[in-house]
């Protein structure tokens, strides 16, 4: 871990405790003014560690890896407040999808038709999914697509299986500790996230893993 890593893990650790304490009470129509807990500690400890490593093992000129970590920085704003409000406020998502679009054309890792693609195939197969299964947000397609943006083709589909697994594991973690019942809603937009940065930490090695 380079003094780099270091020091931007530490400042987005921080960035990952102001944006569980800014999910607690914006937006306000929904806001349950959660206190101080866990939930703080977990978001600031993953947040600060995803951070780190996009800086230290990041091939890519400076400013590309900038530009990684100011996405990362919108995410964790939609993952918190996804989290506490079940809501992906647009206020956050739409520069969100800004930035990805304006990053594609001058993106050192994803060529733009492979951005492209990767998007929409993204927001067609999530959709295709809303439509068979339920269970997904209208939030949910849109922060989908530029995280496909992001990640290109075929990228996407390892984020997309690495956050279906992930909140099929939570899932079963929560329903055997009774957290959660058979008919109870779970936001999947933390989950994406989730793959979105594993995927972009490990590439398509990261599926060896879960064979």
């Amino acid at each position: 871990m380079t003094l780099e890593g270091l020091a931007v893990g530490g400042l987005f650790a921080v960035a990952g405790a102001a944006a569980e304490r800014l999910a607690s009470v914006w937006p306000a129509d929904e806001a349950h003014g959660r206190p101080f807990g866990l939930r703080t500690i977990v978001l600031a400890v993953v947040s600060g560690m995803a951070a780190a490593g996009i800086a230290t093992r990041s091939e890519l000129p400076a400013w590309a890896t900038a530009t990684h970590l100011a996405l990362l920085a919108l995410l964790l704003v939609l993952t918190a407040t996804d989290l506490e409000q079940r809501r992906l406020p647009h206020l956050v998502l739409d520069p969100l999808i800004v930035l990805a679009a304006l990053f594609v054309p001058f993106n050192p890792a994803v060529e733009p038709l492979d951005a492209l693609i990767g998007a929409g195939a993204a927001v067609a197969f999530l959709g295709a999914l809303a439509l068979v299964r339920g269970g997904l947000a209208l939030g949910d397609l849109y922060l989908v697509a530029p995280i496909g943006l992001l990640l290109g083709w075929p990228a996407i589909f390892t984020a997309l299986f690495v956050a279906a697994f992930l909140a099929a594991g939570t899932s079963l973690v929560l329903l055997a500790v009774r957290r959660v019942g058979m008919r109870s809603y779970i936001p999947f937009g933390p989950f994406l996230v989730g793959g979105a940065v594993i995927t972009l930490l490990f590439g398509n090695g990261v599926l060896a893993v879960v064979r």
